[in-house]
């Protein structure tokens, strides 16, 4: 009986411990995989690159006490017909450093399709002044990608959420 005691304890203690091992940032929202794009030279695309302030979390009454947030970043393609490509998805912490980058080739995004990346709020490694630089790809006369990000804080009944644009910088 004793033996049996001490072979169920252990077990019951182990499968009450949570699994410690969580995703804090969504890398992969979507199979990067199934998105990537061939692009040759012969292709004639305009080549750009966006910047977009994100932020981690945010300052609250002093410089000593932060919230923390969600980012969505949002990458929308406005053109009814062409499809546009996403050559690199870069994200930076506020003192410029570089902490991942999405994809490793470029992928496409279709006509009026928007694709994301979500930061979760637990992924603080931004900071207050994180960002991004998006490196596309258009064909001619089509329209630039249009960048997005949605910040969001619940706690208790208190609701915290604000956007951001991204703007051309090359």
């Amino acid at each position: 009986m004793k033996r049996l005691v001490f072979l169920i304890f252990p077990i019951l203690i182990f499968s009450c411990v949570e699994d410690t091992k969580q995703e804090v940032s969504s890398i992969d929202p979507v199979n990067w995989n199934n998105r990537i794009a061939s692009i040759s030279v012969q292709d004639s695309l305009q080549q750009g690159v966006s910047y977009l302030s994100v932020y981690s979390e945010i300052y609250s009454e002093t410089e000593h006490r932060t919230h923390h947030l969600t980012s969505t970043i949002s990458m929308r393609n406005t053109n009814l017909k062409d499809t546009i490509y996403i050559n690199k998805a870069e994200y930076f912490n506020t003192e410029g450093s570089p902490i991942r980058s999405y994809f490793e080739k470029p992928i496409f995004i279709r006509p009026m399709e928007t694709v994301e990346i979500v930061i979760d709020e637990k992924d603080r490694l931004g900071g207050t002044g994180a960002n991004f630089l998006f490196h596309w790809s258009i064909k001619p006369n089509s329209n630039e990608p249009y960048f997005e990000g949605v910040m969001i804080s619940t706690s208790g009944q208190q609701g915290l959420s604000f956007t951001t644009q991204g703007r051309r910088v090359e």
